[in-house]
C-alpha cells in the first residue's frame, strides 16, 4: 500500500504543481472561448441600432430594446416609452451596459481579474434574478437529471469562483504589474 502511495504522489505531485499555474490561465480561457462573445454582442445590442447606421455617438445610447431586456415590467409599465422611465434606469442601463464589455475583457486580459469576476457573478446573479421574475424564465432544480438555467448559471459562477479564488495565473497583465501575490509552491 505504500508503494501504491508514493507511487500516486510521485506522478500528482507535478500535475498538483503544474495546476496552480495552469488552473487560472485555464479558467480565463474557458471564460474567453464560451461568455466573452456571449457578454459583448448582448451589450452591442443595447447600443447599436443594427441597421447599418451606427456611429460612435451609439456607444452613448441606449436602443429602447434594453429597457425592454433590463426592466421588462417597468418598461411595460411606463407604455414601452422610454421617455417614461427615470434618469435612474438609463444610469442603470448604462453601467449595466458597460460592464458587459469591461469586466469580461478585464477577465481575458487577466487585469484586476479577481475583481472583474467577482463583478461577473453579481451580474450573473443581476441577470438570472431578471430572468426569472422579469422574463418568466423557470430557473429550475439543482440535483435534477435536467438542464436548466441554474444549472448554467451556476457553471458560470463555479468558473468565475475559480477565477476570483486562484487569480488570473501567471500569464496574466495582474502578473505584470505586480497586482497578484507570486505563485505558491508545493512542496514535493
Amino acid at each position: 500500500m505504500d508503494r501504491l502511495i508514493s507511487l500516486h504522489n510521485a506522478i500528482f505531485a507535478p500535475v498538483e504543481r503544474l495546476g496552480d499555474h495552469l488552473i487560472p490561465l485555464l479558467a480565463r480561457l474557458v471564460f474567453a472561448a464560451t461568455l466573452l462573445r456571449y457578454y459583448w454582442n448582448s451589450a452591442g445590442t443595447k447600443v447599436w441600432d443594427r441597421k447599418g447606421e451606427e456611429g460612435i455617438l451609439d456607444f452613448f445610447t441606449l436602443e429602447s430594446g434594453t429597457y425592454a431586456q433590463m426592466f421588462p415590467k417597468a418598461f411595460e409599465a411606463a407604455g414601452y416609452n422610454t421617455a417614461n422611465m427615470g434618469i435612474h434606469y438609463d444610469i442603470i442601463a448604462l453601467a449595466g451596459t458597460y460592464a458587459e464589455w469591461l469586466l469580461p475583457l478585464l477577465i481575458v486580459l487577466g487585469l484586476f481579474t479577481r475583481l472583474a469576476a467577482l463583478g461577473m457573478i453579481g451580474f450573473v446573479t443581476v441577470q438570472t434574478w431578471v430572468d426569472v421574475t422579469g422574463h418568466g424564465g423557470a430557473l429550475g432544480t439543482l440535483f435534477d437529471t435536467r438542464y436548466d438555467l441554474i444549472d448554467e448559471r451556476a457553471l458560470w459562477v463555479l468558473l468565475l469562483l475559480v477565477i476570483v479564488i486562484r487569480g488570473a495565473g501567471v500569464v496574466s497583465l495582474d502578473r505584470l504589474f505586480g497586482l497578484a501575490p507570486a505563485a505558491r509552491h508545493l512542496p514535493a
